[in-house]
């Protein structure tokens, strides 16, 4: 199973996905190509450490995210991937980009979804006082963080946790779960009905 990345920050899910297909528990996963919004951040340097292509697409050069979404696609049309895998990509996709890859667009999210979309989850738990949060593998769709879930890991929130604490303790799962969806998706077919995901 061939993946794209996208990643806008420092890429420590795109390391741990990378350090899992070096250690054979993704053996049947392939980056084909990394691609990046933010020129030069470290996501990038793990590419180039690992030989895999490095796409850099600088927005500012876009008049629209719908324009820049057609750059995204025309560049990754050399890189023939089965899933696009979103690793800390900061960029809200649009449909010019999600018609290319219907259904095929995944996401990793530190909440555990529908609770807490869009930035700063893990602050937003912590101030609602929740007892569990956690991390969601869904599948992109138009709406933020509304996708089908694949996959959640719950992670408690304990009474001295602040933001940083918690998502020190959430992002260890967030490791461990993309690469185990990613592994469910290279060895069995996903089945979407509705919201519901299945794999067969």
């Amino acid at each position: 199973m061939k993946i794209a990345v996208l990643a806008s920050g420092r890429g420590s899910n795109f390391q741990a996905i990378v350090d899992n297909i070096k250690s054979g528990y993704l053996s049947r996963v392939e980056v084909a190509a990394f691609v990046t919004d933010k020129p030069g951040c470290p996501a990038s340097e793990i590419a180039r450490a690992h030989d895999i292509p490095v796409l850099d697409v600088d927005p500012s050069r876009s008049s629209s995210r719908r324009v820049f979404d057609a750059v995204l696609v025309s560049r990754l049309r050399d890189y023939p991937v089965d899933y696009v895998v979103l690793a800390g990509y900061m960029r809200i996709l649009s449909y010019v980009f999600l018609k290319h890859y219907p259904q095929r667009v995944i996401n990793i999210h530190p909440s555990l979804l529908p609770a807490f979309p869009g930035l700063n989850a893990q602050k937003k738990a912590v101030e609602a006082g929740v007892k569990i949060s956690g991390c969601t593998v869904h599948v992109v769709d138009e709406e933020v963080d509304r996708g089908p879930i694949i996959m959640q890991k719950a992670v408690p929130v304990f009474a001295d946790d602040d933001e940083q604490t918690l998502s020190r303790r959430i992002l260890v799962q967030e490791h461990l779960l993309y690469s185990r969806v990613l592994k469910n998706l290279s060895e069995k077919e996903m089945q979407i009905s509705g919201r519901t995901v299945s794999f067969s």
